[in-house]
């Protein structure tokens, strides 16, 4: 892919993000502090508990690579996942890779009023050019985030150089399935701004061609319909709440949006699942 192709890439996901409808949407509805897809329990469970079962289970699959680890989160959000990280899951240090910089000064802030300044560090930036040097984490952690990502071979060879040899690469995506009618999933590319979405097959044939090898697993489609399904319910029950909040405008579209992804994953074209691969 062209430089500028991945520029413009980067453009669209950080111009998204930083807006004030984006912003105040998913943190008010999506999960506070965890803005990817939850576990749940039962599909009438809150959002923020399933979100963070997402984070604690997550952090049971780092195995080995996330004892005392120095772990890097691409497309951090607002740190919900490092912050666990450092008080519950035992990582030494954790750095937050995220384009965001709306998001970054509510991640910093928070780490501050949480006394973690010292062992988190916020960098604004793209995980498919992380700011980082070679072999540098015992831990490469992102949660529904390589989807943003056009040229997603590069991130996952970004992921093999900044991870340290006997490292995990842990991450969580959206993925189709090798099947998936690209005419039925076209309203989910025109909502993120893309050709594509990265399946199990593609990420299994990344990690080999970057030297990467297979680990751990757990494919779980039906949350992807759930987890959308609840934040689509949110939105629509709290929307007198969101007046003056979120632009009708923006929510309207949301709803939309968010009826896609339910109806690709009750179809089948859709999944999503906690992967990992591993750096002999």
């Amino acid at each position: 892919m062209r430089a500028e192709s991945r520029a413009e890439d980067v453009a669209v996901a950080e111009d998204y993000y930083d807006s004030d409808d984006a912003d105040r949407f998913y943190f008010t509805i999506w999960g506070g502090e965890d803005i990817h897809v939850g576990l749940y329990e039962t599909p009438e469970e809150a959002i923020a508990p399933a979100s963070r079962r997402t984070v604690a289970t997550m952090a049971d699959m780092m195995g080995g690579a996330g004892k005392s680890a120095r772990i890097v989160d691409l497309g951090a959000g607002y740190g919900g996942s490092a912050r666990y990280l450092v008080n519950e899951a035992g990582a030494s240090e954790v750095v937050c890779v995220n384009i965001s910089e709306t998001q970054n000064r509510i991640n910093r802030h928070k780490n501050k009023a949480a006394g973690l300044s010292d062992r988190i560090d916020v960098l604004h930036g793209s995980f498919d050019d992380v700011p980082a040097k070679d072999e540098a984490f015992d831990v490469v952690w992102s949660q529904d985030s390589f989807l943003h990502g056009a040229d997603r071979q590069r991130i996952i060879a970004e992921c093999e150089r900044v991870l340290k040899p006997g490292g995990r690469l842990i991450f969580t995506d959206i993925l189709q399935t090798s099947d998936a009618p690209a005419e039925k999933l076209q309203p989910i590319y025109d909502r993120i701004h893309l050709s594509s979405l990265g399946s199990i097959d593609f990420y299994d044939d990344a990690a080999e061609k970057a030297g990467l090898v297979l680990g751990p697993r757990k494919v779980l489609p039906d949350m992807l319909a759930t987890h959308y399904g609840r934040v689509r319910e949110e939105l629509t029950s709290r929307r007198d709440e969101l007046k003056g909040v979120v632009s009708d405008d923006y929510a309207d579209r949301m709803i939309a949006g968010l009826g896609a992804w339910v109806d690709g994953g009750k179809s089948g074209w859709l999944s999503w699942g906690i992967m990992t691969y591993d750096k002999p």
